[in-house]
């Protein structure tokens, strides 16, 4: 292994990074750090977890010095508002012995603060494709002098649509500048914008092409589940031994949120990241998901490249990607920094033929996923679950407040359920029980009426679905003959209950 000093690196951001306990650089460090301090430009190919922002990100602090004039010097783009967020730590991390100062931009945020940022004379900029045109129009954002641009995940920026973005943004830079471009994988219209915007560039390639050392480290095991069955199977994974922190990707924001309230309601300790959820609630998940205060984080694949946390033991495909891109930048929050990692992946019988194409691509050597449910021995045996698991944890405190409030009708011998729906309609404007008592105290009415206080003769559910109908047409003024018959006595109520608030005929 290589250490940071031996690469010519600055003794204050060495000692930083020893203070955090990293010494020794990555094979991608260890190739981009020599040709990008002198300000060779750079095309990157890495899998994310492989140290890459540490990569570009060592060159551009130290080649502007120590002391950096105030204004932007230095622009990094990235895809996403989570992978914002994360590069903008590592290199505030990074400048944390100097005076230069980094800021983020990115949506979903408010604008004064990254503004007040700027005017202060932030010399690092990181942010999003959009934010960042949004605050350059506004004459906000000074991009003139930026002569060190790095572009991270190059080929997400492409699936999301933002290379027309990315060409308004180097239209703002100087022609004259250091260009790093990193990219997990190099589709066409990435090497051709390559090609234009960057001078004689080395490409470098951290692993190979098919990310064999990453997969090495991953265990993936691959299951064909029923999507009933697929909440207990997770809440069962999440009790196997070792199990650390643990990624669960869903293809919807729906099922994001239904999942984590599921998994919560059973015990555990799970947080979510969906784009349906606040920008600042999203950071509060994550930041609560990387100091440990939440060991499950359920996530869609729009935050699945700022998660990046070296203690990620699991991840887990609720539904399976679309392709054998997405899978690999699913499974890559797991086996970080050489580590090792599960991912575990549910294929619904509908999507065979998706598993089947990422199977081939990946040459992964496994054709049939294996049907599996909840009490599958085979399933304890892959993920060294302890026998007799089940998907639910019962000593919470949360469990049993949840349990308590329906211990008391049951003592009293009530039927908890039809009380709850007595109080729910008399909250409704539904008033039953003053219904019945203002009926049996009339002493008068017509001979088609049943006398309200002959009990027995009315069914048990007939008072509820008298209330619910009440309910649901009192408004409208409409016929309350249902069934084709008259009901005075519901309208004898209706008239009872008009009191001071209706209207009176006066002769």
């Amino acid at each position: 292994m290589t250490t940071f000093a031996e690469l010519g690196v600055d003794q204050d951001i060495v000692e930083t990074l020893a203070a955090k306990g990293i010494v020794d650089a990555f094979p991608i460090q260890e190739q981009t750090i020599p040709l990008g301090l002198p300000g060779q430009d750079i095309i990157g190919q890495a899998k994310t977890g492989t140290g890459k922002t540490f990569g570009f990100g060592i060159p551009v602090v130290q080649r502007l010095g120590l002391n950096p004039e105030p204004g932007v010097k230095a622009l990094i783009v990235v895809p996403t508002r989570e992978l914002c967020v994360q590069v903008y730590e590592d290199i505030d991390m990074l400048t944390s012995g100097r005076s230069t100062s980094v800021v983020a931009i990115y949506g979903g945020k408010a604008y004064e603060g990254q503004i007040d940022q700027l005017k202060a004379g932030a010399q690092i900029v990181v942010g999003t494709p959009g934010r960042l045109i949004d605050l350059n129009n506004q004459r906000l954002l000074d991009l003139s002098h930026a002569t060190e641009v790095v572009l991270d995940e190059a080929d997400k920026m492409l699936d999301l649509g933002f290379l027309p973005d990315i060409e308004k943004i180097f239209s703002k830079v100087p022609a004259i500048r250091h260009t790093q471009l990193f990219s997990a994988t190099m589709p066409g219209p990435i090497v051709a914008m390559a090609r234009r915007f960057m001078s004689n560039p080395i490409h470098i390639r951290a692993t190979d092409p098919d990310e064999g050392l990453t997969q090495a480290n991953i265990k993936h095991l691959v299951y064909r589940a029923h999507s009933l069955d697929k909440d207990e199977v997770i809440a069962r994974i999440l009790q196997a031994e070792g199990r650390g922190k643990t990624v669960v990707f869903t293809r919807t924001k729906r099922a994001a949120q239904k999942l984590v309230d599921e998994l919560n309601d059973r015990g555990f300790n799970a947080g979510a990241v969906h784009g349906d959820m606040s920008q600042e609630a999203r950071e509060r998940s994550m930041a609560g998901f990387k100091a440990g205060k939440k060991d499950v984080l359920i996530a869609t694949d729009v935050a699945a490249r700022g998660i990046d946390v070296d203690d990620v033991t699991h991840v887990i495909n609720h539904t399976i990607p679309d392709d054998d891109k997405t899978y690999l930048h699913r499974a890559g929050r797991t086996g970080r920094a050489g580590k090792t990692g599960i991912a575990v992946t549910f294929v619904d019988w509908d999507d065979l033929h998706k598993w089947a194409l990422i199977n081939r691509a990946l040459e992964f050597g496994k054709p049939e996923p294996v049907e599996t449910y909840s009490s599958s021995p085979h399933l304890y045996e892959d993920l060294d679950i302890p026998a007799g698991t089940k998907g639910r944890i019962t000593t919470t405190p949360r469990a049993q407040a949840t349990k308590a409030p329906d211990a008391a009708p049951a003592a009293s011998g009530e039927r908890p359920d039809r009380t709850d729906r007595t109080d729910r309609t008399d909250r409704d404007g539904a008033p039953r029980r003053r219904r019945r008592r203002s009926g049996a105290s009339a002493g008068t009415g017509t001979s088609s009426e049943r006398p309200v206080s002959a009990a027995p003769e009315v069914p048990a559910d007939h008072g509820m679905k008298d209330a619910a109908e009440g309910a649901g047409t009192h408004d409208g003024g409409g016929s309350e003959h249902h069934d084709g018959k008259p009901a005075p006595r519901r309208r004898r109520r209706r008239g009872g209950r008009g009191g001071a608030g209706a209207p009176v005929a006066t002769a």
